[in-house]
């Protein structure tokens, strides 16, 4: 009976991932480009009275420059301070009384900013985006209010969280030449010694039209709809300084890098981060299968392994991480009470090399495509999914089709494929590992 029960899960899973991508699906938008050079995403869905107003800046912190790490995070904030005509501190404000939402977020490569409102006040989601791209406030009073919060939200998300530091020590020693070896949020010290004139310079270079993408979705007239992005966008000047994109390629790494961090933690960590190829190439979709089959889930290989059989971990988990220039595959595990690190860290590459040498079995591999057809599906379950999708896709890609059919690209992997990147990047010369040791543990 169980066995006929998991059939039918795993079957209901992959109908409904290949339902999403049916005809009778599609996800429908409207797209074009203003003479400013904003690109603009338009998808209509009347079933409930919301929208999403999206606009994505092409740029994360490896548009900065060494020395002055911080900046696209930094504006991340920096641009609800106000504009010309909306006062300091008033723009969060108009977006709730309106009844919406709104925040941002940043990454090595992109600025997302997003409000989510009912559909009668989409007119003022989009004089508000079209606000800050034009005349965002970048006085004394807003760069210094700003440095303090993001020096405090440091202070708060990593310097003071147990593990906390993983992502900057990772990465800095991963990377040697390629600006991804500093995190996002950036420096004090990068921060605290730039002028008001080099974050106004940040703003006029990468606060263009022409490096935005408007994705707009929800309960949306189109022919109305292009009227407002045209009466409040079109006449945005189009940006006149070349905008920065790094070609640095990072060396190849030719032999394993160790380190070892003592930390405010209780119980130690490994983790693992392994030299991959950008997302989009064929191999980063094999990847990702490689992610699902060794942490989808509590019955992933990882977890299941050490946590549940072994027991010596309390949490293990693999992702790689979705970059616009190569990136890393980081697998990490936190250990049980008493659990050596060394012993961790063995238990961790005993399943590496499992995938690398066993076949990987129909029914395994049949689940692997149920769990990303179902997590795909997730991601456009709602009108601020699809809206980011939707620009994620074109920026990145230059396809926002890529919604409706980027899931074939997964259908195409074959476990052979898993286990070929397994055995090609997960080898230990291409890797960084780090041991997290309690601070009490750190030699005298």
């Amino acid at each position: 009976m169980k066995r006929i029960v998991f059939s039918c899960l795993l079957w209901c899973a992959a109908s409904i991932g290949a339902l999403a991508q049916s005809k009778s699906n599609k996800i429908e938008f409207t797209e074009y480009t203003l003479d400013n050079g904003l690109h603009v995403i338009l998808h209509q869905d009347n079933s409930t009275p919301n929208v999403a107003v999206t606009v994505l800046y092409h740029v994360g912190s490896k548009n900065e420059v060494e020395g002055r790490s911080g900046f696209a995070h930094f504006f991340e904030h920096l641009m609800f301070e106000g504009t010309e005509n909306i006062g300091r501190g008033e723009y969060m404000g108009m977006v709730t009384k309106a009844g919406g939402t709104l925040n941002a977020n940043t990454s090595f490569d992109r600025t997302f900013y997003y409000e989510l409102l009912p559909s009668n006040q989409l007119e003022l989601g989009l004089w508000m985006e079209a606000e800050r791209m034009r005349a965002a406030k970048i006085d004394e009073v807003g760069v210094e209010t700003q440095r303090k919060v993001v020096q405090e939200e440091k202070r708060e998300r990593i310097d003071n969280q147990p593990y906390g530091s993983m992502g900057e020590n990772m990465f800095g020693t991963a990377f040697q030449v390629h600006p991804y070896k500093w995190m996002p949020i950036g420096s004090f010290e990068d921060l605290n010694s730039a002028s008001i004139e080099e974050f106004r310079d940040f703003y006029k270079t990468f606060y263009v039209p022409n490096n935005a993408t408007l994705s707009i979705a929800g309960d949306i007239d189109i022919t109305q709809t292009r009227k407002w992005v045209d009466q409040y966008f079109a006449g945005i000047p189009k940006g006149t300084k070349e905008i920065p994109r790094p070609n640095v390629q990072e060396p190849k790494q030719t032999e394993e890098r160790r380190k070892t961090v003592y930390d405010n933690i209780q119980l130690p960590a490994v983790i693992q981060g392994y030299h991959i190829p950008a997302q989009g190439t064929d191999d980063f979709y094999a990847l990702s299968m490689l992610t699902m089959l060794l942490s989808g889930g509590e019955s992933a290989r990882l977890p299941k392994a050490l946590v549940d059989k072994q027991q010596k971990a309390v949490a293990a988990a693999s992702v790689p991480f979705p970059t616009e220039d190569p990136g890393l595959f980081l697998t990490y595990a936190i250990a049980n009470m008493g659990v050596d690190v060394a012993d961790l860290e063995a238990a961790m590459d005993a399943e590496i090399e499992r995938v690398k040498t066993e076949p990987l079995e129909d029914r395994e591999f049949q689940k692997l495509h149920n769990q990303m057809e179902s997590q795909f599906v997730q991601q456009s379950t709602t009108v601020a999914g699809r809206a980011e999708q939707l620009a994620n896709y074109h920026v990145y890609f230059g396809d926002a089709n890529l919604i409706n059919t980027e899931l074939e690209r997964y259908r195409k992997v074959t476990k052979e494929d898993i286990q070929r990147v397994a055995n090609q990047y997960l080898t230990k010369q291409n890797r960084v590992v780090l041991h997290y040791l309690p601070k009490s543990a750190q030699p005298k």
